[in-house]
């Protein structure tokens, strides 16, 4: 288990540039598997989740060459499918939740598919009914073997049909997506999610010969085609990470500019950010945040507490509510931070309450956050890393608290957030990873 020892108090001053997007990344390699052709895709971040899964894949007979620092070429017309009921694969499959993206591609080419429950983050229930339900609708069969904990599907030639999803899933969706554009005739996903990840997966199909109309919207037309081939395609910014960095800089009274951040495709973020009072300046496609000495929190029209919620795109991502949580620690004013989709990302504010943050954890949804104004500093303690985002939430805060802080398993940051600790310490940071 690695430990970040962080010495906190430090002015951060520089440029930052986002990795590849982590979600987006796990939808277009999943979709590699769909064609004999060779792939490439560029900006692939390197994290320990899209490692795995990409270590995954070559288990099933894909042919991976990587051609630059993030580029890769994907070949895979050596699959093998019946290795997936292997234990030590399933056993990887298991650990990682993108995983359940590769039945989908399997589905469509071959017919059939197996997976484990996929593991990731525990951050309350994250069912795969809407996968499940969309390739039933498909013409699959689905089976779950519970005494070896795998599922099961089969159905060859699918069958294009209209589905109304029961939410709007975005892994659902981009399954059900990859599923469905080899189909027999016309399939209409009605519900569909359509955030940046899916629009990048639809363009990605498009090129590759799919026949998608509406991309960008929630009503997703696709007319089946008999084969796919190969493409080149370049994977946006995180837009999360861009997220966590404008929430770094404003805790830490940083002035840093990040670059190249595809800004039209961050949606509502910068606006969320001025809501709690942080200033941001757009130069082309980059995003420069000044230093903050203070940050005052707005208020509804009527003068009501501000809530920041989060919400189907082009609503607020539920990844960055974290980071909206503990940037509000030190503004001035009070804000309610709402977690709709999982019930246990907001139980990491203990660890900000020993600090010396003054939150109020009102359910395992809601958290009213009283702002210190910057009138008191946080003070470093210990702490363990509960899942990605959580992660880096507190890792921001031990950044702007006063003195040292130690981190545990830091293993959840590295899932989605490419050498973290390197990348900061060169614009001022001071983080020691200690193994």
């Amino acid at each position: 288990m690695a430990t970040f020892k962080v010495e906190g108090g430090h002015r951060l001053c520089g440029n930052l540039h986002p990795q590849g997007a982590k979600n987006e990344a796990l939808q277009v390699i999943c979709a590699c598997l769909l064609t004999e052709e060779k792939v490439i895709l560029r900006h692939i971040p390197d994290i320990r989740d899209v490692n795995i899964l990409i270590d995954l894949l070559c288990d099933l007979g894909v042919t991976v060459n990587k051609s630059g620092a993030n580029d890769y070429e994907f070949c895979a017309k050596g699959v093998s499918i019946e290795r997936l009921e292997e234990p030590a694969i399933q056993k990887k499959a298991a650990s990682l939740r993108g995983s359940i993206l590769i039945i989908g591609p399997l589905l469509a080419r071959f017919g059939k598919g197996v997976i484990t429950r996929p593991g990731g983050d525990k951050i309350g229930r994250r069912r795969l009914d809407t996968h499940f339900e969309g390739f039933e609708k498909l013409g699959a069969k689905f089976t779950c073997d519970d005494k070896k904990g795998l599922f099961h599907v089969s159905g060859n030639p699918l069958k294009g049909n209209y589905m109304l999803l029961d939410e709007a899933s975005v892994t659902g969706t981009a399954n059900i997506l990859m599923a469905a554009v080899m189909a027999q005739g016309v399939t209409t996903i009605y519900n569909a999610a359509c955030e940046p990840y899916i629009q990048q997966l639809c363009r990605m199909l498009t090129a590759m010969g799919a026949k998608i109309n509406g991309t960008g919207s929630n009503l997703l037309t696709i007319e089946g085609v008999k084969h796919l081939g190969g493409c080149d395609h370049t994977l946006l910014p995180d837009m999360i990470e861009v997220g966590s960095f404008i929430g770094l800089a404003a805790m830490t009274g940083s002035a840093i500019t990040i670059k190249n951040v595809a800004y039209d495709s961050l949606g509502i973020i910068p606006r969320a950010f001025e809501k709690i009072g942080i200033h941001i300046e757009r130069q082309g496609d980059d995003i420069f945040i000044p230093a903050h000495s203070e940050y005052h929190i707005e208020t509804f029209i009527d003068g009501s507490i501000m809530t920041i919620a989060d919400a189907i795109w082009p609503g607020l991502t539920p990844d960055l509510l974290s980071v909206f949580l503990v940037v509000a620690v030190q503004a001035s004013g009070s804000v309610l931070i709402h977690q709709k989709m999982f019930e246990s990302r907001l139980f990491f504010v203990d660890k900000l309450i020993d600090m010396g943050a003054r939150i109020i954890l009102c359910d395992p949804h809601r958290a009213t956050v009283i702002g210190l104004g910057n009138k008191q500093r946080l003070k470093g303690t210990v702490m363990t890393s509960p899942d990605i985002r959580a992660g880096v939430a507190l890792l921001i805060a031990a950044l702007s608290a006063d003195g040292a802080s130690i981190i545990h398993n830091v293993e959840q940051i590295d899932r989605g957030y490419e050498r973290i600790d390197e990348r900061l310490n060169r614009i001022g940071a001071k983080i020691t990873r200690m193994e």
